[in-house]
């Protein structure tokens, strides 16, 4: 029987210990805030549920959980996709390949405050290239006074900024697969869509069930480029559950609901990333079978 030295586990046990409290503590804080109604520095009274309640029966936070529903949908629905038609366009090797990597990692480089102030000056209907473009066609665009405006103005900011990441997972996974396989499809004649249909779609399964699990949880926690392209207006249309977090929290320095609806936020996140990843583990089962 083989046996194996784990003693190397030792020299990142500070590490994993600093994450942990890192972690904990402002969770615990969470917690402890979340039972009470703090009305001083010196002053809370434990309060039990009645927090978590007032949260659930909020209308404000049903309507920001569809939106953000909706928007997570609307990204997976269209980033996929164009993630992966984008992916097989692009040259495998040489410098065209290097090049056009380069390229679709730019604005993955961009900070996401300095994203929002991008869009929020090129979608200006009076100066901005984008929105000016669209009313001189005859179109009425302007994502400051319509919600459908403002609401398609994130989409597509969050779709420039975030399918190259879809882009350069689904590339990698194309450039991972054996040579053999392509060899064969060309000696049974098979046709292009057959290689996508047959080869490349099942042989990127695993990494577009990663891609879709980040760019769900990702989007689930939108929130600085929204803020600084419309401040979650024109009324609510952009306000999705993290700027409404932030409004009880900071806005109205509500710390027992806010604390209540982080955690019920947190539960959210972790109940669609425990689904996502079952998923996951089961099809990557499927393919080993």
């Amino acid at each position: 029987m083989k046996t194996y030295n784990n003693k190397a586990w030792w020299l990142i046990f500070p590490v994993i210990l600093s994450v942990a409290f890192s972690a904990i503590m402002p969770l615990m804080t969470v917690v402890n805030y979340s039972v009470q109604d703090i009305l001083g520095p010196d002053q809370a009274v434990f309060v039990g549920m009645e927090w978590f309640r007032a949260v659930m029966r909020d209308s404000d936070l049903h309507g920001a959980l569809f939106r953000q529903l909706i928007f997570s949908i609307a990204v997976l629905v269209i980033q996929i996709p164009l993630g992966i038609g984008v992916a097989l366009t692009m040259p495998a090797q040489g410098w065209r390949a290097s090049l056009s990597l380069v390229l679709v990692a730019l604005p993955l480089l961009i900070p996401w405050n300095v994203v929002g102030t991008i869009w929020q000056i090129f979608a200006r209907g009076d100066i901005g290239l984008l929105g000016n473009t669209i009313n001189n066609v005859g179109i009425s665009y302007n994502y400051t006074g319509d919600s459908f405006d403002a609401w398609i103005t994130v989409l597509v900011m969050d779709i420039w900024h975030w399918t190259p990441l879809v882009v350069l997972l689904c590339y990698a996974g194309l450039r991972a697969i054996p040579d053999a396989y392509y060899q064969a499809a060309r000696i049974d004649g098979a046709s292009r869509f057959a290689v996508f249909r047959f080869i490349q779609l099942p042989k990127l399964r695993n990494v577009l069930m990663i891609a879709v699990l980040l760019r769900f949880m990702d989007s689930f926690m939108i929130y600085t480029e929204p803020f600084v392209l419309t401040g979650g207006g024109p009324g609510n249309a952009t306000t999705f559950l993290s700027q409404y977090l932030t409004q009880k929290a900071v806005g109205q320095f509500d710390l027992g609901p806010a604390a209540a609806f982080s955690l019920i936020y947190f539960l959210i996140i972790l109940l669609f990333s425990f689904i996502l990843y079952n998923w996951m583990q089961r099809v990557g089962t499927g393919d080993q079978a």
